[in-house]
């Protein structure tokens, strides 16, 4: 065979290997608000995902410090349009109207996958939250089911030991206890039925599940949650990277039993 039928032949394999291989995973990234360095983390989180998976990382950030981010998604309840998966990681804690707040459940209502991330967990908060949500359905609920956990508030920030209460889960899977430089451990205030903890975190006497796994309304949607991840000490962890890469590997169903991402998924 002369050379150039060779070189022709093996380009067409690798042409139908690569229209045969599995297509990134469309992943929306929502930052912005109070408290964080989100222009930092918007980027370490984006380059530790699609380091690890095969995954494509879009970015709507807000470069607003307020408690009130003006996210581009308010008001468009088809903002997941297109993704097969949403990250929270923004800081609103005072978007407490319930017509945008269902706009923002509303892709996770329609079967969008979800990985929330430390501060989302005390987002769109209607009523008073510091109180177990009596009836579910109610507008002080909504944000609240979808993560699975409510959590009101956390203490002064001091290193958090974790303790991987789950090692079967393919999340957290091969993973080992570790302990955080200075973080908030967030409270919890309730943790719903659907939702189902991964991870506990130690500060002094005071214990809580600061990761878990959630299943959302009539859809089951996969939800996976993490209140670690407020210093970008923290963020750039392998340790933590590798939690939250396998975290939308579950919520997208890509990884197997034994938490490896399934073909075409890993990198």
């Amino acid at each position: 065979m002369k050379l150039s039928a060779l070189l022709l032949l093996l380009a067409s394999a690798v042409a139908v290997h690569a229209e045969d291989a599995p297509k990134p995973l469309k992943v929306l990234l929502l930052t912005g608000g109070c408290c964080h360095d989100y222009k930092a983390q918007t980027g370490i989180l984006k380059k530790g995902i699609e380091s690890r998976i095969n995954a494509e990382v879009t970015e709507i950030h807000v470069d607003d410090g307020s408690t009130k981010p003006p996210l581009p998604i308010y008001g468009n309840a088809a903002y997941g349009t297109g993704y097969d998966l949403i990250i929270h990681d923004e800081c609103a804690a005072d978007v407490n109207d319930e017509a945008i707040v269902k706009g923002v459940i509303q892709p996770h209502v329609d079967g969008t996958p979800a990985v929330c991330l430390h501060c989302a967990m005390h987002c769109y908060r209607i009523g008073d939250y510091t109180k177990p949500v009596g009836s579910e359905g109610g507008p002080g609920s909504l944000w609240f089911e979808v993560l699975g956990l409510q959590s009101s508030g956390h203490g002064s920030q001091q290193p958090i030991d974790l303790n991987f209460i789950d090692p079967a889960s393919p999340i957290t899977k091969g993973a080992t206890n570790w302990t955080t430089v200075n973080e908030e451990l967030y409270n919890n205030v309730k943790i719903f039925d659907t939702a189902h903890p991964l991870v506990k975190g130690k500060q002094g006497n005071q214990e809580t599940v600061v990761a878990w796994t959630n299943l959302y309304g009539d859809k089951k949607t996969r939800v996976f949650c993490t209140t670690i991840g407020h210093n970008n000490t923290t963020v750039s962890d392998a340790r933590y990277l590798d939690m939250i890469a396998k975290g939308v590997l579950w919520a997208t169903d890509k990884i197997d039993d034994e938490g490896k991402p399934k073909a075409g998924y890993g990198r």
